[in-house]
């Protein structure tokens, strides 16, 4: 787990410190130096600004320089007198290290960008623009300059750093919006700073727990899973989800459709219809809920249709279990109260597009979606998001997962993880991670369909050490 904070918490972690701002300015600084000799020559132009980014380039120069470094400061704009980030640049330029305008360009072998920071809003001034299209590589210091902290909006130019050496936590920024892309390699370093506030957490593989099995486990005892869907034409939605719960742990899943709507079942799932129409229709929600009776977890959703709200909603309402509402599940329910009713658990699962439809009114955030509802909010995209009474990031996913699919995967991973008895908030965040390490494992190798993936789920969890698992 990682900490993500906001600009404005950085800057009040920087004003609360006991640590010296001398000594913080010194390790940042330092840091952005030994960042800058790996691997990009001894030639230097280092940009600053009037702040304390700036500061930290006055820093990094005065390494580097005393190290053999080639290095010239172009500044943008001068420290305020008396500064910390003044004194920093009086003792470079003790140290000799040359200062030429803006506006002088050359061709060094790494330009380091101290200009703005985190707290940089809006456009480039035009003097910078003519060092973003440089074409020289760049290290960025905490930000990219044109980016903004909070949003990773990107207004004009901006740099586009190789690297990125970041102080203490994370941004926004380093990780949505268009200036995810501006940043490169991210590396967070350690300056002494203490007790942050995070806007979210960020998922590493630790926080992506699995359960094993023991040696006394029979199919019903590890798992099981109901996955409600399926339509005309939309037959292998429900499948995919229970064949992802299936690599992913259960130990039995079945598929409940329409009697006129359910494809190739393979040999290992169950499968069981209700009616004989192509959707599910009024009546349908006693003989579901009777199928499903014996199972742990339902899923549902997947490939059932607009056709069918009525009754998916009805099955979400009364089924005494938990349930990972998906695709159309979630239109199902949308604004739905008796789903925040529920006592066991819920688990929705929307796109940017399914989002809108959860939503009351335009501005509610995707966190107090998950309130009014009661329920584990999997925000998916890129990265990937669960709210719960704390949000997490999940960026293992990447492109490769924008195929058509893949979100029933995911519920199926979900629905297992949920079924062997982890929390819904760790059941979501694990699935999410794996379900994005698993993506990109098989993206490396071949192009990525949602039927490949469901085995690469498989041989991903089977791989996973022991360490990593609950």
């Amino acid at each position: 787990m990682k900490p993500v904070i906001t600009p404005a918490e950085s800057a009040r972690l920087d004003r609360a410190s006991t640590v010296p701002a001398a000594a913080l300015m010194e390790a940042a600084g330092f840091a952005v130096a030994i960042a800058a000799r790996l691997g990009y020559g001894d030639s230097v132009a280092v940009l600053t600004g009037k702040g304390n980014n700036g500061g930290d380039g006055w820093v990094a120069a005065f390494h580097l320089a005393r190290r053999g470094a080639k290095v010239i400061v172009h500044e943008f704009a001068r420290p305020s007198p008396g500064s910390l980030a003044d004194s920093m640049r009086s003792r470079a330029l003790d140290a000799g290290i040359r200062v030429l305008a803006i506006n002088a360009l050359w061709e060094p072998s790494l330009i380091i960008d101290a200009v703005f920071g985190v707290g940089f809003t809006g456009q480039l001034p035009a003097a910078i623009v003519p060092w973003t299209e440089s074409g020289v590589p760049v290290l960025a210091v905490d930000l990219p300059s044109g980016v903004e902290g909070g949003t990773g909006g990107v207004d004009g130019a901006a740099f586009a750093a190789q690297r990125t050496v970041t102080f203490h936590a994370l941004k926004p920024a380093h990780l949505v919006g268009p200036g995810a892309d501006y940043c490169g390699l991210v590396t967070v370093v350690d300056i002494g700073l203490t007790g942050e506030r995070p806007l979210w957490l960020f998922a590493e593989m630790s926080d992506a727990p699995i359960r094993g099995r023991d040696r006394h486990a029979h199919k019903w005892s590890v798992g099981s899973v109901a996955v409600v869907g399926g339509s005309a034409g939309m037959s292998g939605a429900p499948v995919l989800a229970a064949r992802a719960a299936m690599a992913a742990g259960a130990g039995a899943v079945t598929v409940v459709g329409p009697g006129a709507a359910t494809g190739a079942i393979p040999p290992e799932l169950l499968s069981q219809t209700v009616g004989g129409g192509d959707h599910f229709a009024g009546g349908d929600e006693d003989a579901v809920l009777e199928l499903a009776t014996r199972f742990d977890v339902l899923v549902l959703g997947p490939g059932a249709g607009s056709s069918s709200d009525a009754t998916l909603a009805d099955i979400a309402a009364r089924w005494p279990g938990p349930i990972v509402v998906d695709a159309d599940g979630l239109r199902a329910v949308a604004n739905d109260s008796r789903i925040a009713e529920r006592r066991a658990p819920t688990v929705l699962t929307p796109h940017a597009g399914e989002l809108e439809t959860l939503r009351s009114h335009p501005g509610e955030s995707a966190p107090d979606i998950a309130r009014r509802y009661r329920a584990v909010l999997v925000e998916k995209g890129n990265p990937s998001f669960v709210h719960w009474e704390e949000t997490w990031v999940v960026t293992t996913g990447g492109p490769e997962l924008a195929t058509i699919g893949t979100g029933d995967v995911l519920a199926g991973i979900i629905g297992a993880f949920l079924a062997v008895g982890q929390s819904p908030a760790v059941a979501a965040r694990s699935a999410v991670y794996w379900h994005g390490v698993a993506g990109a494992k098989l993206r490396s190798v071949r192009t990525l369909t949602a039927s490949l993936l469901v085995d690469a789920v498989a041989r991903t969890l089977a791989a996973v050490p022991t360490g990593a698992t609950e």
